[in-house]
């Protein structure tokens, strides 16, 4: 199956232009293509993941993927699927942001021997000039047709700003620029990207003639990354340090039975014919294969060695087997008030709660214990030699932490 077919096949095309001409240039592995990072946190998330999957499987192909980071855009804010303005960010905390993003796209695209590049679209965005820009592309762009894109209508009730609104025509200019600078041929996106995609496209019909657009390739890669990955305390970012690999192999290991199939299709590079039997599945073999997502996607984002400590740490947990692997909280004496620690402060530190009220809430509805106890008092305390051999906290069936002091 070629690259093209397996996209298909693995429901990563939700719309498209050009089918033929897509297919044909991007089976023979010479498509030149983008997709943007606008950068807006310090961490890229599991929505972003999907993305970088689907350039990783058509760089495999041999086609040239460019990772466009929005050093530009991002200073003024797509509101493609936004309910309300996005938080405005220094041009400092943006660019702090691009080269976080840097480090974690390096893990899943060879940029060595030109193989990929990593553009930042503030290198051309910021240079230009107000004036000239609206006489030179804002003619190519109809107000009506804006109003009508999806990502605007959907604002229009409770207020779309006009920085907002510039922003289809950034990202039709930077489709614009990167075809004629660096032959790209092809933007994919979330299909909530869709009339900004198109804007580029027609943008680069309008200005370089029809010859141009026929060369002119889109594809769509599909929105649910962004829908998965949701818990209610935000994202699942790549970041170990926002989520640990125990809480991202976790967060997969646990997802509905439903999303199960849909999910080893669309994130993981397993063959699908192993996928699809695993389709086959029912009860104790579903949660086999919900063990084997967890794993996959754990591995590409943080590596095999952190996979199987996540795998172990899990299976100690729900198993009683080794703790060694279980996620951990180191204490210090500094932690300590006259000997003992009690334990909302003890929830709060390991970050099973956000903060001490979060705690007595959880103790007083019986949803913590301690070392398989119900904790039912919230002055409970865990002294030093407790904590010493350690103190397996749990919140709720499926939160855990060790707290053990150094």
């Amino acid at each position: 199956m070629q690259i093209f077919e397996e996209l298909k096949a693995r429901g990563l095309i939700a719309q498209l232009t050009d089918e033929e001409e897509i297919r044909d240039i991007v089976n023979a592995g010479k498509a030149t293509f983008y997709i943007g990072f606008d950068a807006t946190a310090d961490s890229l998330h599991i929505g972003h993941f999907m993305a970088l999957n689907l350039m990783r499987r058509l760089q495999l192909a041999g086609n040239r993927p460019i990772a466009l980071l929005g050093g530009g855009t991002t200073m003024v804010g797509d509101p493609s699927g936004r309910t309300d303005m996005r938080q405005m960010l220094t041009q400092e905390q943006i660019q702090a942001n691009a080269a976080k993003f840097k480090v974690q796209m390096s893990k899943f695209i060879d940029f060595s021997e030109g193989k990929a590049l990593m553009l930042d679209n503030a290198d051309w965005l910021l240079k230009l000039n107000y004036v000239e820009l609206l006489r030179d592309v804002g003619a190519c762009f109809s107000v009506n047709n804006m109003l009508r894109a999806e990502c605007y209508k959907q604002r229009m009730e409770r207020g779309l700003s006009f920085l907002e609104f510039n922003y289809m025509i950034m990202q039709s200019y930077d489709f614009y620029h990167m075809f004629q600078k660096y032959d790209c041929v092809m933007q994919c996106g979330g299909d909530d990207q869709w009339s900004n995609i198109l804007g580029g496209r027609e943008l680069i019909r309008r200005k370089l003639g029809k010859s141009a657009y026929g060369m002119t390739i889109t594809l769509l890669l599909t929105s649910e990354g962004k829908k998965m990955g949701k818990t209610q305390a935000g994202a699942v970012w790549l970041d170990p340090n926002k989520t640990s690999p125990y809480d991202f192999y976790q967060y997969w290991r646990n997802i509905d039975d439903a999303d199960v199939m849909n999910c080893l299709r669309k994130m993981t590079f397993l063959p699908l014919e192993q996928i699809d039997e695993m389709g086959t599945w029912k009860d104790a073999k579903l949660n086999e294969a919900k063990d084997i997502l967890a794993w996959e996607l754990t591995s590409l984002v943080h590596g095999e060695e952190e996979a199987n400590k996540a795998r172990e740490g899990a299976r100690a947990v729900f198993g009683g087997g080794d703790t060694e692997h279980m996620p951990t909280t180191e204490l210090t004496a500094d932690d300590l008030t006259d000997g003992a620690i009690d334990v909302l402060s003890l929830l709060v530190k390991t970050g099973l709660c956000s903060s001490r009220s979060d705690a007595r809430r959880n103790v007083q509805q019986g949803g913590v214990t301690a070392n398989e106890e119900k904790v039912e008092d919230i002055a409970r305390t865990f002294s030093e030699a407790e904590l010493r051999d350690g103190v397996i906290l749990r919140r709720g069936k499926k939160s855990f932490n060790k707290a053990v002091l150094k």
